[in-house]
């Protein structure tokens, strides 16, 4: 059997028995999908690019411990959610607010882009200050979009769980951030992952 032809569980014990080629075709198979699921937790194509690298490192490294009590796709988008988080993590130690680069005779933006980015920053620090075992299905439902039932199969805990997590995340969210409302609603912007809809649904509307 080609690799191309093997399922992604026989990829990773191929690779956990020494396979030098295993693990190059199990990345290739699922870069993007993966791609896309830091791009759209981090909203930042250098911090997705470098959490994606260190997901594939500790995937590569954790392989042969891998139990198929779960999907091979599951089990990777946990390890590159959890890459994603840790990033966020360090980027609020060192956050920063970029200065509004138009120049004299440039056109005046339509939005405050000082302001946005402030914004963005209170948002991520408000996930942080959230314990992780409500964050991690708080971006997943509410930032990434994933059904309930798929946050669950990729936290390995129950749909139940789920919703009480992110209905307690929501509520901690709301009071740290209802001061946003009118700002992100009269911009109508997302910020850093969070649209209008998504604030409104923390504060329980």
């Amino acid at each position: 059997m080609t690799a191309a032809a093997s399922s992604d569980a026989d990829l990773i014990s191929a690779h956990a028995a020494g396979d030098p080629y295993a693990f190059s075709e199990l990345v290739k198979r699922h870069r993007d999908r993966m791609w896309a699921v830091a791009l759209r937790t981090l909203r930042d194509p250098e911090e997705a690019a470098d959490a994606l690298q260190e997901a594939f490192i500790s995937a590569f490294r954790a392989a042969s411990s891998f139990r198929a009590e779960s999907q091979v796709t599951t089990w990777l988008h946990r390890i590159v959610v959890n890459a994603c988080l840790d990033r966020m993590r360090r980027r609020q130690t060192r956050p920063t607010v970029p200065l509004p680069e138009a120049g004299p005779g440039e056109p005046v933006a339509p939005r405050d882009a000082m302001s946005d980015r402030e914004t963005s920053l209170m948002v991520q620090q408000a996930l942080m200050e959230l314990p992780e075992e409500q964050r991690a299905p708080i971006v997943l439902v509410d930032v990434e979009g994933y059904s309930v039932a798929e946050t669950a199969k990729m936290l390995g805990i129950a749909e139940g769980t789920v919703k009480s997590r992110c209905a307690r995340g929501r509520a901690k969210l709301a009071k740290v951030l209802g001061h946003l409302r009118n700002r992100i609603a009269d911009a109508n912007v997302p910020a850093d992952g969070v649209n209008v809809q998504e604030q409104r649904q923390w504060e329980g509307r």
